[in-house]
């Protein structure tokens, strides 16, 4: 059986507070932090925001992927999101609805 791990971005807006995680099951983790379930640093500055995400097919790579990412500057953190999200959007929508 094979399992799909994301490393995700979220934002307070754009070129805010940032936050790196990782979980097997992304739109249920970026549910949790937009209810405010997982108490601390995204709940206390409003991070709530999916700006990036990538997926891996192994979870030992997404776990190195987001220990990496959570040493980057902040500038190369935005450099990363802008690639892809110029306007810092939520992505969070699109996820749910899958793609069209």
């Amino acid at each position: 059986m094979s399992r799909t791990f994301y490393v995700y971005l979220l934002a307070s807006g754009p070129c805010g507070w940032l936050y790196v995680g990782v979980t097997n099951d992304l739109v249920r983790r970026i549910s949790e932090h937009k209810q405010g379930l997982i108490p601390g640093y995204t709940v206390e500055r409003g991070i709530d925001r999916l700006v990036w995400y990538e997926t891996h097919q192994y979870v030992d790579q997404a776990i190195l992927r987001e220990k990496r990412i959570k040493r980057w500057r902040r500038e190369w953190k935005f450099a990363l999101v802008e690639e892809n999200n110029p306007r810092w959007a939520d992505l969070y929508g699109e996820l749910r609805s899958g793609p069209d």
